[in-house]
């Protein structure tokens, strides 16, 4: 309670000395306006549709395919080398015509990594020349033909993407949430950019006000006696810096302002409308990181690539040796005419078993593995290590929000104070018992305490989206951060 009364304190005194303008923004507003019209926003949603269709496409070669290849039609007109019975060769012509077309169904079989097929096709060639042309058709038929091809020893593909590409998708869309958050903290920043060089807007035009009210007192004490020349001179000169000051402010909010409308795509002017509370959350570092671990896409991307550097060496270790199985199954027939290629049915059986192993190759394949090997216990070391920085990271942040309640309250306090000793040192100058320098000493104090608290403020939001951010949790409504996928992916 004390925090808010304080926070609603600063925000009427800053709100007194801002300028009107037409569109009212709240923080909440500006990070939901950034989070629907800003680039990053549109750059997220392009990263995680890209994924979306890789995962998409990954699931689809699970599935069966169904294929029709066809040759409409094919023309052979050319001289051929031709063996006779004695082995002596001579080309003969050939002038043939073809159509060819098959239709076949493919399924993955995951357990094995092999292929599954059933196909149906039909040939067909004519003789275009030569004598009794016209009786030269035949047609070749495949009614139903079983495929299967299997590697033996080799690396299971289908096995690891199954493995990989999931996590890949999964790690994808927790970063889509990460970047929302991030994209949060970049709204939070202009916001408070803007926030802050209106307030130096405000200060400076106080400032230069008083410094101009003052320095009438000091001319009219140095006709009366009460005061040097150097303490006329001195408040003149603050009076110059107070213009020089207003100047540059000014030109501070313009560029803030216009960061902030480009950042949210947005032409309008805009009056900005601070909190006038904050969650009252206190973290447990155990359970942040618990959170952290559960949900960001850190833990994934570990788990990726730790799986990704087994499968490199299970790839090295599968080049070692190469087997694979051919087989196929099914009935064919041939005949001048259509339908005598489907009545006489012949069986038609392939099996086909293929082998290759190096059996000198001065251990290149050998040192692929150790290679592969090497290559994931370098991954596992920087994996320990990225996983110890971001738990340091995490007690860092945790830490840092928990005392970033008690340092809001003191800046509150202390600008508060502040505040009140300037008004009161400006008094004691008028009746002439305090110097130039302590009132200047008071304004800057003033100044600089004022900042602070906004500064403070900000950083309080900063560290609670931060937080945000590596957690995918809401601490301040207790439940995780998520949104419908099915529907923004439409």
């Amino acid at each position: 309670m004390r925090a808010r009364s304080f926070i609603a304190a600063i925000l009427f005194a800053a709100a007194c000395n801002v300028d009107a303008f037409p569109m009212q923004l709240t923080l909440s507003e500006c990070i939901q306006m950034a989070r629907k019209q800003s680039v990053e926003a549109a750059v997220s949603l392009g990263q995680l549709k890209a994924a979306y269709w890789q995962y998409r496409a990954y699931r689809a070669d699970l599935l069966p395919e169904v294929s029709f290849d066809a040759t409409l039609p094919s023309y052979n007109k050319q001289y051929n080398a031709y063996m006779r019975e004695d082995g002596s060769y001579s080309y003969v012509p050939s002038d043939n015509m073809g159509m060819a077309g098959r239709i076949s169904l493919t399924q993955k079989i995951w357990p094995t990594g092999g292929t599954l097929s059933v196909t149906t096709s039909l040939d067909y060639m004519r003789q275009m020349s030569g004598s009794n042309v016209f009786n030269k058709e035949q047609f070749m038929s495949l009614p139903i033909a079983l495929t299967l091809n299997q590697p033996i020893f080799g690396v299971n593909y289908t096995k690891w993407n199954r493995r990989i590409e999931p996590l890949h998708y999964r790690e994808a869309k927790a970063d889509f949430l990460i970047n929302s958050e991030h994209t949060a903290m970049m709204a939070i920043s202009k916001f408070f950019n803007l926030v802050l060089a209106r307030e130096r807007v405000a200060t400076a035009k106080l400032n230069l006000s008083n410094a101009e009210k003052l320095y009438d007192v000091a001319k009219a004490k140095r006709q009366m006696g009460q005061i040097s020349e150097n303490d006329v001179l001195q408040m003149r000169l603050t009076m110059l810096n107070a213009k020089s000051s207003l100047t540059s402010c000014e030109s501070e909010v313009r560029s803030s302002l216009f960061a902030l409308q480009s950042f949210l795509g947005i032409e309008e002017d805009i009056e900005l409308v601070l909190p006038d509370e904050i969650p009252d959350v206190t973290l447990i570092y155990q359970d942040v990181l618990d959170k952290a671990l559960a949900n960001n896409s850190f833990a994934i991307n570990l788990r990726r690539r730790q799986i990704e550097a087994d499968y490199n060496v299970a790839c090295a270790k599968g080049e070692r040796r190469n087997i694979s199985l051919f087989a196929q199954v099914g009935f064919t027939a041939t005949d001048g005419k259509l339908k005598g290629a489907y009545d006489d049915l012949h069986s038609n059986q392939v099996l086909q078993v293929g082998i290759s192993v190096p059996l000198l190759d001065w251990g290149k394949r050998k040192g692929r593995v150790k290679v592969a090997e090497s290559n994931r216990e370098v991954a596992q070391s920087r994996m320990r290590q990225e996983s110890q920085d971001f738990t340091h990271d995490i007690f860092v942040l945790t830490e840092q929000f928990n005392n970033q309640h008690e340092q809001l309250i003191i800046a509150i306090e202390a600008d508060t104070i502040a505040q009140r000793r300037y008004t009161t040192n400006v008094e004691t100058f008028k009746i002439g018992t305090i110097s130039t320098l302590e009132l200047g000493d008071a304004q800057t104090a003033k100044d600089n305490a004022r900042i602070m608290c906004l500064n403070e403020l900000y950083r309080y939001w900063y560290y609670y989206y931060q937080i945000r951010s590596l957690t995918l949790w809401d601490f301040a409504e207790n439940h995780g951060i998520d949104t419908d996928f099915e529907n923004l992916l439409k």
